[in-house]
């Protein structure tokens, strides 16, 4: 996957990972599509510096836990395109609840985690299949969490998504292959305002400061840490899939209950 003109969708990229990773892939010569649900004002300030990267870019408002808007979103890509070479499933929601808190959650919460981290998920790769089947190739990177992993996270309801999606990430790779590779990272604590804005400053900084004192590597990592993996996954890891690679850190090596993204 070495010319020019590879397409990349990169879902919930507006901020964060999914931004990071927009900018990684449009310095490499994709070109890529930014999708956000709401962040538009930061969505076209990514899109504004993958153009400046040299990349097409096309700019989507599309909810992934709606089918209709996955599938649309897909359709956009192809009509400006005619190719999808990459999809990165990063999308995703949760409410910050503590575990010990079992009335802190209900159903509804769960079904809207779900909605956009697993369903949605299986939506945008079901969307994207077809077009990539025909093609002979296409990579897919899910980004879940070491929660799904640990059991650790923003709240128990976020970790039995994460799971999920690793479980789904098994599933699709076997029946995807052998022309499309299916693959997920999980992140542990990521710099960044989706940590800071569940935990508040001082909690933020609190976990901040754990994860660095016993996490294998001492430090903490940024968007562009995670996206760097997702973009091997997608460009060198011809022979990989199914795999589920977790960029923590060594932070599961502790065996501390730290957060994750």
């Amino acid at each position: 996957m070495n010319e020019r003109g590879r397409v990349a969708i990169v879902t919930g990229s507006a901020t964060g990972v999914g931004a990071a990773t927009a900018r990684m892939l449009a310095e490499r010569g994709w070109n890529v599509v930014i999708n956000y649900t709401k962040s538009e004002a930061e969505a076209r300030e990514t899109e504004a510096s993958c153009r400046a990267l040299g990349a097409d870019t096309l700019l989507c408002q599309a909810d992934v836990a709606n089918d209709a808007d996955c599938r649309r979103m897909v359709a956009e890509t192809m009509a400006k395109w005619g190719r999808i070479d990459a999809l990165v499933n990063n999308a995703g929601t949760t409410k910050f609840v503590d575990h010990a808190n079992l009335e802190g959650l209900s159903a509804e919460d769960f079904l809207r985690i779900y909605a956009v981290n697993v369903v949605g998920v299986f939506q945008m790769t079901r969307a994207v299949a077809p077009h990539m089947k025909a093609a002979g190739r296409g990579a897919i990177v899910n980004v879940s969490s070491i929660a799904g992993v640990m059991g650790i996270g923003s709240s128990i309801a976020y970790v039995a998504s994460k799971g999920a999606l690793n479980t789904m990430t098994l599933a699709l790779a076997r029946v995807l292959g052998p022309e499309v590779r299916v693959n997920t990272v999980c992140p542990g604590f990521i710099e960044g305002r989706w940590l800071r804005q569940g935990l508040g400053d001082a909690g933020y900084e609190a976990a901040k400061a754990a994860q660095e004192r016993s996490a294998a590597l001492r430090r903490v990592a940024t968007p562009e840490d995670i996206a760097e993996a997702i973009v091997w996954l997608i460009e060198g890891a011809r022979h990989i899939t199914g795999e589920i690679l977790l960029v923590d850190g060594g932070a599961h090596l502790s065996g501390a209950p730290l957060l994750a993204r």
